[in-house]
């Protein structure tokens, strides 16, 4: 099928991607030449493992193909994709601007009747204020159907070919009809593609992450009680999640949530409730836990050390989680600022994520080429996300390169026990510390 997708950032890329690697004729649209031009020579302006492996053999296939013009592609296309963001506005309701300059400017070009799919993530009744604006600006008919995306940064291929589920609202057979035809290839593991109406796809994007992000700030608010009463919240975890009723997928203490999706999304759901006179008070209550978990490890370091003025604090990881470069809310950045802002001065290592955080941070730091030069007469280190190559350290090397011995671990990554034989001194989320 000819399908087209307007913008290139992280959802819309790797949906276009990989429709043409499943055999689909793709038209990736952006208003960003200098991006196009990347994206024409076959290099990824985002990291996302596998990515590029899939684009250039589409690329060489002629089944994708990138452009500013956004007339041709939807006078060349029977769906097309909206798949721009939808940032987070100051009252933490979604910025809807960008998405309705793409349906205006689809509005005035297409010469038939189409079908337009908002794959972005967006507030609930959006699909019915585009349909009432396709109608009062375009001659054709234009069905809107919502299909929100459910992808994990750095896993986002495998979630994309192989996916638990596909979401499709619309109101139509035809446009069922449509969907089913593009998915196809994407659901012979035989998960479901689940069709109901707009309204409802919408609302179940929302759901699914606010839903995670509970699931995230509970084992969190429950790691620091266990840090006050003397219990270790990996064997609460794991008695409590070894009832067949709990899954236990995200119940993993730590520094609390970040990238572009679950803070943007909490914050945008406890909006729309707003707005339809619901106060969202559990999904409130997970923000709020989420904003003092970023800070939680930065205030056990100052308890620790006292005055922190001229202290050198290492940090191992700066992007919100593991395989990208994404540190859209991510915790790193807000403790570096508060250790900062304290008089600490920090040299922090991430394989890929370094020059995002500098152009992102609200303080400057100093970055390091490699995990162990960043620890040279380091006072501490803080270990803020679990990339692998974090997991099994030469602890006599990171000995001899510290000033003082001192770990806070804010993903459990290392073992108290062997911390305290190795000598270190060791605070991680909901385990006793060895100090």
């Amino acid at each position: 099928m000819k399908i087209s997708v307007v913008g290139t950032g992280y959802v819309g890329l790797v949906a276009g991607v990989c429709f043409a690697d499943s055999g689909h004729q793709i038209i990736c649209v952006d208003k960003d030449p200098d991006k196009i031009k990347i994206l024409q020579d076959g290099i990824s302006p985002i990291y996302e493992p596998g990515l590029e492996d899939i684009m250039w053999p589409a690329i060489k296939a002629e089944r994708i193909a990138f452009t500013t013009d956004l007339a041709s592609a939807v006078q060349s296309t029977q769906v097309i994709f909206i798949a721009v963001g939808t940032p987070e506005l100051p009252d933490g309701s979604a910025d809807m601007a960008p998405t309705m300059s793409v349906v205006d400017a689809i509005a005035k070009c297409a010469d038939a009747p189409k079908f337009v799919v908002l794959k972005s993530t967006v507030p609930v009744g959006t699909a019915k204020k585009v349909s009432e604006r396709f109608k009062s600006l375009c001659n054709h008919k234009i069905e809107v159907i919502s299909n929100p995306e459910f992808l994990k940064e750095g896993a986002a291929i495998d979630d994309f070919l192989k996916p638990d589920r596909i979401v499709i609202g619309c109101s139509s057979p035809k446009a069922e009809s449509v969907m089913r035809e593009i998915y196809e290839p994407f659901v012979k593991n035989g998960h479901p593609i689940v069709f109901m109406d707009n309204p409802s796809a919408e609302l179940t994007k929302y759901a699914a992450n606010a839903f995670l992000s509970v699931k995230i700030s509970f084992i969190n608010e429950l790691a620091r009680l266990a840090d006050k009463v003397g219990a270790d919240i990996v064997k609460v975890k794991e008695g409590f999640t070894s009832d067949s009723r709990i899954n236990p997928a995200f119940f993993y203490p730590g520094i609390g949530f970040g990238g572009s999706c679950f803070p943007k999304d909490v914050k945008a759901l406890m909006s729309t409730g707003e707005a339809a006179g619901v106060s969202m008070k559990i999904t409130a209550a997970a923000d709020e836990v989420n904003d003092s978990q970023k800070l939680y490890l930065s205030e056990v370091i100052r308890k620790h050390y006292g005055n922190l003025t001229g202290l050198r604090i290492a940090v191992w990881g700066l992007s919100f989680k593991p395989r990208t470069d994404d540190v859209r809310e991510a915790p790193a950045l807000h403790m570096i600022q508060a250790l900062t802002q304290s008089g600490a001065h920090i040299v922090a290592f991430d394989p890929i994520a370094s020059e995002n955080a500098l152009k992102s941070s609200a303080v400057k730091f100093e970055v390091a080429p490699t995990a162990m030069s960043a620890l040279k007469n380091a006072d501490g280190l803080l270990l803020a996300t679990e990339w692998n190559e974090f997991r099994s350290p030469n602890f006599d090397e990171m000995a001899s390169s510290m000033k003082q011995k001192v770990i806070f671990d804010g993903r459990n990554i290392f073992d108290p026990v062997r911390m305290k034989e190795l000598g270190f001194k060791y605070y991680c989320i909901g385990r006793q510390a060895i100090c």
